[in-house]
């Protein structure tokens, strides 16, 4: 028996997706992150119940650190994209959570942009506030072990390719991290929408992008570059033709993120089939049904696709690229390893 709801949701779904694959299901994947940092804080000392967690979000991670906040008896205040939506302002406004949205911009670098610059603005009015800065401080990752303990249980023993969106770094770094930790055999493929600057391709825009939380107009430290071996990205029109094609073959219902995800397995499986293919599918479709679902009819077939196979970022283009990392010859992006605390 769970002592909290968010404990129960966290949980995933393992699921057998043909040809061959494995999706982790999850209902809301940032609660692994918001619950294992705010655990640290607390057993650590840095913040004390009743105390104000504050920090950006576009909306996913905002509804995992208001139940975070509401298990732990923490406050919780949220800066937030136009993109939270009335059934999330509802949900944070009863579970206690204060939320302001910063004004409508024009692009993804602005609205992010407002967003920390309101945080600066709090904290220099509330100097007593914890800012969880997601984007950048590395107790978020420390949540995930248990994704990893869970695929280690449930995985086959046999060489292993992770897929997933890269976002924050945090997941999908930390799973491979503490993966390879135990001597697992681990290749990590990291998905990214069109115009993230994470690995590279911001001057390839994608004006119909609305995977936001998979990519970043703004540097993220969290993100450990040399974790990862392959970077695919994927636009708008392939992502929601991944979505479609995965809940016709599967019944799962996830959000575009999962659907670029499983396109970028399906292509890596057909060119190594002696691993395993375990991809991600952090949230569910439910905000993606006008937007993306609702065209359904103009879903391309996935058995078309293919990405083109780049050897450096100059070379991306749209629909969808693909490309080993790191480039050969060039350096690692900004940022060295990300030290992750140990578990207190």
């Amino acid at each position: 028996m769970h002592e909290h709801i968010a404990e129960a949701v966290k949980e995933p779904d393992v699921v057998t997706v043909p040809p061959g694959a494995v999706c982790l299901r999850f209902e809301t994947m940032k609660l692994y992150s918001a619950l294992g940092a705010v655990r640290h804080l607390l057993e650590s000392g840095q913040v004390q119940p009743g105390d104000t967690l504050v920090d950006s979000s576009s909306g996913i991670y905002a509804h995992a650190l208001a139940l975070a906040c509401h298990r732990y008896g923490l406050n919780c205040h949220i800066v937030g994209s136009t993109t939270v939506d009335r059934t999330l302002r509802v949900q944070l406004e009863i579970l206690g959570a204060t939320l302001e949205q910063v004004r409508p911009s024009r692009n993804l670098r602005l609205d992010q942009n407002l967003r920390v610059e309101r945080i600066g603005e709090l904290l220099r009015e509330n100097p007593h506030y914890h800012w969880m800065r997601q984007y950048h401080d590395a107790i978020h990752y420390l949540g995930y072990r248990d994704v990893a303990d869970l695929i280690r249980k449930e995985v086959p023993e046999r060489p292993l390719s992770l897929v997933g969106g890269v976002g924050t770094g945090a997941s999908t770094g930390a799973i491979a991290g503490y993966l390879r930790e135990a001597d697992r055999d681990v290749r990590l493929i990291g998905v990214q929408p069109f115009g993230s600057v994470t690995f590279g391709a911001g001057h390839v825009s994608d004006p119909d992008m609305i995977i936001a939380g998979i990519g970043s107009s703004i540097p993220f430290r969290n993100v450990r570059h040399e974790l990862y071996d392959r970077v695919h990205w994927v636009n708008f029109d392939y992502a929601m033709s991944g979505a479609v094609g995965l809940l016709r073959a599967s019944g799962i219902f996830a959000g575009l993120s999962a659907g670029a995800a499983y396109l970028a397995t399906l292509w890596e499986r057909e060119r190594h089939t002696d691993r395993t293919y375990v991809f991600l599918a952090a949230d569910t479709g439910h905000r993606y049904v006008d937007s993306a679902y609702a065209h359904h009819p103009d879903a391309a077939g996935l058995g078309s696709m293919r990405p083109h196979e780049v050897t450096a970022q100059h070379e991306l283009k749209h629909p969808w690229s693909a490309m080993d990392w790191p480039p050969a010859g060039s350096a690692l992006p900004h940022g060295g390893p990300v030290l992750v605390p140990e578990r207190a």
